[in-house]
């Protein structure tokens, strides 16, 4: 059952700066304003990759109550860094672009945002009952339609900062550039799943794929074919 979650991830709930492309020479000041923010920002994109790498390895062959523990503070660690991300945002000051000011306000409102978003999914983990499989089971499809949810709040965070002249700054930053899980995967099973986990289906291209590689990082990935075949 938490490959549904994994599924919504891979579905866009990745909140990453996977900035790519590169144009001529920048401005000082907006490679500057790039540098600040990327600084700060790496931590806490790295922090983000480990969380939803939790979710994707419980996927496999896991106990609900791993779920269970796994998915809370995963969820936890992401309102986190969310919230550091705003700071971040905050600390770095309008970007030198047109309407910057708004950028910077919006960002910082849409991350705050986010991160009350995944609090209450934690909240929702937390008040499941491990020891009931059904009914756990129940309760994480709630939470793996919640994160979806949630999809459209992480693609609007920081989508105006990824756009243009200063988009193509931050790409150049080693801070914002797509991070690698530090959470091994769990190696895949081939036990029957049993309500409230399941099998085999956890592996090193569910974990590419919950990161997407577009321009910008709140742009979706396709979905992966493992929401249609999860009971």
């Amino acid at each position: 059952m938490n490959k549904k979650l994994a599924a919504a991830l891979s579905g866009g709930a990745v909140l990453v700066l996977a900035l790519s492309g590169c144009s001529d020479d920048e401005g000082d000041k907006v490679g500057d304003w790039a540098k600040t923010f990327c600084d700060q920002a790496k931590p806490q994109i790295q922090k983000r990759a480990d969380a939803h790498q939790i979710i994707i390895s419980t996927a496999a062959d896991s106990k609900p109550a791993e779920i269970q523990a796994a998915d809370s503070k995963a969820f936890q660690d992401i309102a986190d860094a969310d919230r550091a991300l705003a700071k971040a945002v905050e600390s770095a000051g309008a970007p030198p672009v047109e309407n910057g000011a708004k950028v910077q306000q919006d960002a910082i409102k849409e991350l705050n945002a986010t991160a009350v978003a995944y609090e209450g999914l934690k909240k929702q983990v937390d008040a499941l009952d491990p020891t009931n499989q059904q009914k756990f089971a129940d309760g994480l499809q709630g939470v793996a339609d919640g994160l979806t949810k949630i999809e459209k709040m992480d693609q609007n965070a920081l989508s105006k900062l990824e756009e243009g002249e200063l988009g193509q700054a931050m790409a150049k930053q080693p801070g914002c550039q797509k991070p690698t899980a530090s959470t091994p995967p769990k190696a895949s099973g081939s036990a029957s799943p049993k309500p409230g986990s399941t099998a085999s289906g956890s592996s090193d291209k569910d974990s590419d794929s919950a990161e997407p590689s577009a321009k910008a990082s709140t742009k979706p990935a396709k979905k992966t074919s493992s929401a249609k075949t999860e009971e």
